[in-house]
């Protein structure tokens, strides 16, 4: 047991940074006579500061991935029972994040009210809990984006930010026409996140099938086949199911009339 808890130590100052170790506390525990449950109160006090620091770094993983913080949503907090479909259990599938981990893209499609979105955010925060970059953002404000890394000649900058993050969400593709320019910068972030080492996944929603997504985007098909390598690796997931929105409207009935007064 005092060999698991040595070991158990050794990995929270490697995970704290911290300039000791096991071997050092070993030989601390020697010199001031320490027992064993002193030992393990020095573990749990470590225990504790690893989780802190784990809470923390979450946080700040959040607060980057333009994720909400405010009712964020998660997979705990979706309502499968309203999916339906042939295999309803890869959705549940999606908190494993093997997606990730096996450098595969996702595409989440299906009419308005779904839980795409949710979904895609839940993901997103799953990565984050899991000490990995997410970027969130919507095709129309990274069409926007775009635009203005144009204007102030920030191009460069701008796709290096959209080519890091480990996870990166494109929200409700189909909703803004890009440019040529901006189509250019969107498949040169698409080409190079293709070609990148590491785990990695682009997920991306829509109400529109993938075979459509192309009218909305400016140029020749030499430059528009660049998105199929979104695709080259991927989950298209087609979601059917009730609206979430609404389930939390309360609808009333009131009559109004006309009512004759006297004196």
């Amino acid at each position: 047991m005092l060999e698991d808890l040595y070991s158990k130590i050794d990995t929270a100052f490697k995970t704290l940074k911290l300039n000791y170790t096991s071997r050092a506390l070993a030989q601390l525990a020697l010199a001031k006579n320490l027992n064993e449950e002193q030992i393990l109160a020095i573990s749990i006090m470590l225990d504790d500061l690893v989780e802190k620091r784990h809470i923390v770094a979450v946080d700040t993983l959040v607060k980057l991935s333009r994720l909400p913080v405010k009712n964020p949503k998660t997979f705990a907090n979706y309502d499968f029972s309203l999916v339906h479909g042939k295999n309803p259990e890869v959705l549940q599938n999606l908190s494993a994040l093997s997606e990730v981990y096996a450098d595969t893209n996702i595409a989440l499609i299906g009419p308005a009210g779904v839980g795409k979105t949710h979904l895609a955010q839940a993901y997103g925060r799953a990565c984050c809990e899991a000490g990995m970059k997410t970027y969130f953002i919507k095709a129309s404000e990274l069409n926007e984006k775009f635009s203005n890394a144009r204007k102030y000649d920030r191009e460069d900058g701008c796709k290096n930010s959209l080519v890091k993050p480990t996870c990166l969400i494109i929200d409700e593709m189909g909703k803004a026409r890009f440019d040529q320019y901006n189509t250019e910068m969107l498949f040169d972030v698409i080409d190079r996140r293709y070609e990148k080492e590491g785990p990695q996944t682009t997920i991306v929603t829509s109400n529109i099938q993938p075979s459509e997504w192309k009218q909305y985007f400016t140029g020749d098909d030499n430059l528009l086949c660049a998105l199929d390598r979104l695709f080259d690796k991927a989950e298209i997931i087609n979601i059917k199911g009730n609206s979430y929105r609404g389930r939390k409207c309360q609808t009333f009935s009131a009559e109004v009339g006309t009512q004759n007064f006297t004196n």
